[in-house]
């Protein structure tokens, strides 16, 4: 599945990685200490919050786990097919993230806790995107999956069988994005608080721009 996406993949995968990342970063550096970009953690958290936390924080860590699902729900409505193909709604579900980070620095900015909703949202819609296009090959917005898939990699590798040079670049490139982002958006927490937030709503904008830009050159 990989070796039939298109080269420029890669850079893509990177750029949304890096999003993911800062956004996870300023989500547990700011208050409740909320991780937004992937739901392993907040479904422990949220397993025994039933016996040692009030029914508020349950609703709250409920609420999180819904609105990644939701915006997972969102991209499987606006793409269809498992194919990368230029046409489909890729713009109009990077342009509908952007909004809903922006949406989230403000709710956040004035200490509302739906601005985890809106960032869980966001990341839910980002992760079902490159799912979508990569046969569940390509994940962004957490590492798990990758490094599991490097681990079967370099098993396989010592079974003998041909090493997927290119596949090991994508993933290292989506650890080294994610990473980087964590870094970069706690950094930017330190200086701006939550207008940090604004640095990965103006890159999913932008992204949205060029992939429509790229689009019209083409058809």
């Amino acid at each position: 599945m990989i070796s039939k996406l298109p080269k420029w993949i890669e850079y893509g995968a990177f750029v949304l990685a890096f999003v993911a990342g800062c956004i996870n970063a300023i989500g547990l550096l700011g208050f409740e200490h909320q991780a937004v970009s992937h739901v392993s953690g907040t479904a422990t958290l949220f397993g025994t919050s039933m016996l040692t936390n009030s029914f508020g924080d349950i609703l709250h860590l409920a609420g999180v786990l819904f609105s990644f699902f939701v915006g997972a729900g969102l991209s499987g409505f606006l793409l269809h097919g498992t194919r990368l193909k230029l046409g489909r709604h890729y713009d109009t579900a990077l342009a509908i993230e952007s909004l809903l980070i922006l949406a989230s620095f403000y709710l956040l900015s004035e200490g509302s806790i739906y601005g985890h909703y809106t960032a869980s949202l966001a990341c839910g819609m980002q992760n079902a995107l490159a799912t979508t296009y990569s046969g569940a090959i390509v994940r962004t917005t957490h590492l798990t999956g990758i490094f599991t898939d490097l681990g079967i990699m370099f098993g396989a590798i010592m079974r003998g069988e041909v090493f997927d040079k290119r596949k090991a670049i994508l993933f290292g490139l989506i650890i080294a994005g994610f990473i980087s982002g964590g870094t970069s958006g706690a950094y930017m927490f330190t200086q701006l608080q939550f207008q940090a937030l604004l640095i990965p709503a103006i890159i999913c904008l932008m992204l949205a721009i060029l992939y429509r830009l790229h689009y019209k050159k083409t058809a």
